[in-house]
């Protein structure tokens, strides 16, 4: 697992087993707040050991869940004695979905045999404020990913961990293309010097705007492309010509899995536009 200091005491734990999910660690003197715990123990117990390295046993105050997603979730049971916080929907899915999605993974996947559905403590709807020595979080609802997910703003860095609302494409199945195009909006009005990813590559203050101006651009494209097959009464099979380039975003990220999750998306909107 790849360890990168972004700014004092702020720290991105990048996965080497799942997407390059990432996981970020804020130290401060009265204790740490990590914000998602990857989903296999292995890693998840590698950012409990560089916390306790730091500051030493039991010190995570608080753990985010971004959303309700396995790869953000599934390490949570691992940081006894930390309050969980997350939006109202992301405990609701877990209550309602989590064990049941979770047996379904043991059974395919034997590294996650010990993981155990931990709910949050604390949530709220829009927006929330925590503060743990000097620091300062602002928590704020960004659907669209997901309908649960959500960013946190660190304004004494002007950072943004935005979880999988930032991708190096836009994902949206399971999720609302025009609500991710809100809270992308959303998050550049903040002007951010930098902005975690749920996977991939932090973004520098350099990045990220044309980052965002990409992102949204890639939706349009993707929505206009796909509506003109529906509305030509084409079969899904033809989504296959429509690649991520001629959409405006590299094929290269994320070992080239983007392409996967591009024609996800493709697929996931030519069944949303059939419908309507």
């Amino acid at each position: 697992m790849r360890l990168d200091r972004i700014a004092e005491d702020i720290y991105i734990l990048v996965s080497d087993l799942y997407v390059q999910v990432t996981s970020t660690v804020l130290l401060t003197p009265d204790g740490a707040i990590v914000i998602d715990t990857m989903p296999f123990p292995s890693e998840s117990r590698q950012i409990l050991s560089f916390v306790e390295g730091e500051l030493g046993p039991h010190s995570v105050r608080y753990v985010i869940n971004t959303h309700h997603h396995a790869d953000h979730t599934y390490g949570t049971f691992l940081f006894e004695g930390a309050e969980v916080i997350s939006q109202d929907l992301c405990r609701q899915l877990l209550q309602r979905y989590g064990q049941a999605t979770l047996d379904r993974a043991k059974q395919e996947t034997p590294a996650l045999a010990e993981v155990e559905i931990r709910l949050p403590d604390i949530t709220f709807q829009e927006s929330m404020h925590i503060r743990l020595s000097h620091r300062q979080l602002d928590l704020f609802h960004t659907p669209g990913h997901a309908p649960d997910d959500i960013s946190v703003y660190v304004p004494s860095e002007k950072a943004v961990i935005a979880s999988d609302a930032m991708m190096p494409v836009p994902y949206i199945v399971g999720g609302d293309y025009r609500q991710l195009q809100d809270s992308l909006v959303r998050i550049k009005e903040l002007t951010p010097n930098f902005v975690v990813q749920g996977h991939g590559d932090v973004l520098l203050r350099g990045e990220v705007d044309e980052t965002i101006d990409r992102n949204l651009a890639y939706l349009d494209k993707i929505v206009e492309k796909v509506q003109a097959v529906v509305q030509r009464g084409l079969p899904p099979q033809e989504l296959r010509s429509i690649d991520i380039e001629s959409c405006g975003l590299s094929r290269i990220p994320l070992d080239g899995l983007v392409n996967k999750l591009h024609q996800e998306n493709l697929l996931a909107l030519y069944k949303r536009f059939k419908q309507e």
